[in-house]
């Protein structure tokens, strides 16, 4: 059962169902063999995401918009999807000093389904929508569902009352069989990571999943580097929560500021932590206020605010 007509019933099986011809016999396999297999497919998924940089990048845009209009960007899906969303939005904090309420994830069955599996849960279509409505989805929030078969009721539920509401609604999927829907999609933007059969039948922990962590890295770094959260390739909002991150905060007040390390301590104690604030206190020489005067004018991007010419003095 490895053609793309393959049927359940009278539906269709969406291609994450599909046997891989290349993996057959796996059981027999030694264990170096057994990764090579898994290795050789785990190339697809990075290839899946060519055809898709446009939409994503579209996302990406949508996104910025969101964050710069003060709303927020929604993860949600169910199992491994959901488990992926919550991942990204967890991240997000500590790597752009953003608020955790700025992305959040969902999964269906509440935080206990990130742990153990939680029965029927994917499959309530109501479940999806009370989540999108508990969560008080408005108009100019980005939803984005995430579901690698794409037909996941708890998703599709939430999608559509997201739309409903007003917001830009995104499904992230794998099977390439969506794109032939006769119906009105819920969704504004589709993206399409089809990466072939998996591995193991239906495992799409595999490489659906990484496909579909790929993907949402761009979308939310792109999103944050749009935002003026990155200046050149460098996290100039990070958080500075432990010995690690500290360290990293003084390396780019030396480096983008022209200070020693001492000097780049002391600038991130008078800014209270804020490496963009550090930077541009040690550049332009002036106090703490002025610079947050100064980066506030420019939205928090941090190229245009060096770049501008100040008048002597500092304060």
């Amino acid at each position: 059962m490895n053609s793309r007509s393959s049927t359940h019933g009278e539906n269709p099986l969406p291609s994450t169902e599909f046997e891989n011809p290349l993996s057959q016999g796996l059981d027999s396999k030694t264990a170096r063999e057994i990764v090579g297999i898994i290795h050789n497919e785990d190339r697809k998924a990075w290839e899946a995401l060519d055809s898709e940089l446009g939409t994503i990048a579209a996302v990406v845009d949508a996104v910025a918009g969101a964050f710069e209009r003060g709303r927020r960007l929604i993860y949600l899906g169910a199992g491994t999807s959901g488990r992926l969303g919550v991942l990204d939005a967890s991240e997000c904090p500590p790597t752009f000093g953003v608020d955790p309420g700025l992305v959040e994830g969902f999964i269906a069955g509440g935080d206990g389904a990130l742990r153990e599996a939680v029965e029927g849960a994917e499959d309530s279509v109501e479940g999806g929508a009370r989540l999108v409505s508990d969560a008080l989805v408005g108009e100019g929030d980005v939803v984005c569902g995430i579901s690698a078969s794409g037909r996941t009721p708890f998703v599709a539920g939430a999608l559509e009352e997201a739309r409903g509401r007003g917001a830009v609604t995104v499904l992230v999927a794998a099977d390439g069989g969506l794109r032939e829907t006769a119906e009105p999609p819920p969704w504004d933007h589709l993206v399409i990571l089809d990466a072939g059969p998996e591995c193991v039948a239906g495992s799409t922990r595999m490489k659906a999943g990484t496909a579909t962590k790929m993907a949402l890295n761009m979308i939310t770094t792109g999103a944050m580097v749009r935002w003026g959260k990155v200046y050149d390739n460098l996290m100039v909002d990070l958080v500075a929560s432990n010995t690690k991150l500290i360290d990293r905060a003084r390396r780019i007040v030396e480096q983008l500021g022209e200070v020693d390390s001492r000097e780049a301590l002391e600038l991130l104690e008078l800014a209270e932590g804020g490496v963009k604030l550090a930077v541009l206190m040690a550049r332009k020489g002036i106090g703490p206020d002025r610079a947050r005067a100064l980066l506030g004018s420019h939205k928090g991007h941090l190229r245009p605010a060096l770049e501008e010419n100040l008048d002597s003095g500092s304060s």
